[in-house]
């Protein structure tokens, strides 16, 4: 069988895939752990370790880490969103234990040496005001904070200026040894590998780990508002419109893929066109669908001129609600479909991304299914299936809107209403 799934007695779970074509070998500890699990005076502590494991640990200096990978042409990065965090490795095949044992001896026993705390925090410090800069990012995170308010999945996985200044070494190894534990971990690997190896060399590092608890998550409840402002010095005005949708878990996510790519998932989308060939309103307009354990999000962006705003969010909105009222055709459903089923084929053509799907799939959904069911579930898609699951989303709840740029929240008050 070319995956192969172990539990192993802790808790965490092993995935791999075996990959005989290829040369390298793709290893990730993906902790069920993100910045939604986070209280407000830890918040960013999911990202500050992203940033903290590679540096070091009780036997291995940073700079002895990024040699033993750089020293065989690997490679080795990590990312924090708001479920989970990952810790990744790609090597040649022959170097498969040296990337385990590097990510179990960073995930089970980092250092946090003090200097190295410090000098992260304003590489993260950094990163915060980088962000600010961009944004294209910023109305996102802006939107968020209107559709999950006062909850951490409208929160900024990077955390916040204040946040990351006065959070402790203490703290931050704290909210590890409580969270990064064996029942939160799957530890996958793609490649050209042996699983029994992967496993052998997993259980050595976590022998010793309580299994731990996974984290106990509170649903948003809180309305959402309905517009956020956030009057910037720019050249372009950048709009997010977002209506609240469905779950990751939900029978009915291959639908709204479908309805989202129809929308504004590539260059023959109904967003692209109308804005940007038709009229060249914008050079940057698309869609995107969010899914958290407990909510998720249809999202449609678009960067103008501050003087054309009014007319793009004008477009953005009818594109919506003809989305809503009429469906899709059946040329559009067969072109989407079409193109997530390539894509998804095409994203698999090296062992970091099939990795990343193994691992994916187990941690947030607890199964790992083959290529061809995954295909398959985006074929079975029909017109029905879109027409219900865009009624779902019409009457899921009020949309939000967030603006950033040179306009106050009076103009684009008169806009909306």
């Amino acid at each position: 069988m070319p995956i192969r799934t172990t539990l192993l007695d802790g808790g965490a779970r092993v995935v791999t895939e075996h990959l005989p074509h290829v040369r390298s070998v793709s290893a990730g500890f993906w902790v069920g752990v993100g910045a939604r699990d986070e209280d407000p005076e830890e918040a960013g502590a999911s990202h500050f370790l992203e940033h903290l494991l590679f540096k070091g640990t009780d036997s291995r200096s940073a700079s002895e880490i990024a040699e033993a990978v750089e020293a065989v042409g690997g490679e080795m990065n990590a990312f924090t969103t708001h479920e989970y965090t990952a810790y990744h490795t790609r090597l040649p095949a022959s170097q498969l234990v040296l990337g385990l044992d590097l990510l179990g001896e960073v995930f089970t026993r980092p250092a946090f040496r003090p200097g190295e705390v410090e000098a992260e925090r304003q590489v993260i410090l950094e990163e915060l005001a980088m962000e600010d800069d961009c944004h294209e990012d910023r109305v996102l995170t802006l939107l968020g904070e209107a559709m999950f308010p006062g909850h951490p999945l409208g929160a900024e996985v990077l955390g916040s200026r204040e946040s990351i200044g006065v959070m402790s070494r203490e703290q931050i190894s704290a909210f590890h040894h409580r969270w990064y534990r064996p029942e939160n971990l799957v530890v996958a690997a793609a490649g050209a590998l042996d699983h029994d190896v992967v496993v052998a060399t997993v259980e050595r590092h976590l022998a010793a780990v309580d299994p731990g608890s996974p984290p106990a998550r509170r649903a948003p409840s809180t309305a959402p508002e309905s517009l956020r402002v956030l009057t910037q010095s720019s050249e372009q005005a950048h709009v997010a419109l977002g209506l609240p949708a469905l779950s990751r878990h939900d029978p009915d996510r291959h639908a709204l893929a479908v309805a989202n790519q129809v929308l504004g998932g590539g260059t023959s989308s109904r967003l692209f066109r109308t804005i940007r060939e038709e009229r060249g309103l914008a050079y940057s307009v698309y869609s995107y669908q969010a899914g958290y354990a407990d909510a998720g999000a249809l999202v449609a962006a678009a960067a103008t001129g501050p003087g054309r705003l009014a007319e793009v969010l004008t477009l953005v909105r009818a594109e919506v609600d003809r989305l809503f009222e009429d469906g899709v055709s059946e040329h559009e459903l067969s072109v989407a479909t079409g193109y997530l089923e390539g894509a998804t084929a095409l994203a698999l053509e090296d062992s970091g991304s099939c990795m990343s799907r193994i691992a994916g799939a187990l941690l947030v959904h607890g199964e790992v299914p083959s290529l061809s069911e995954v295909l398959d579930r985006y074929r079975r898609v029909t017109l029905s299936d879109v027409s219900r699951v865009l009624r779902r989303v019409a009457e899921a709840g009020p949309r939000s809107l967030a603006v950033l740029g040179p306009l106050r929240r009076g103009q684009v008050e008169r806009w909306v209403a």
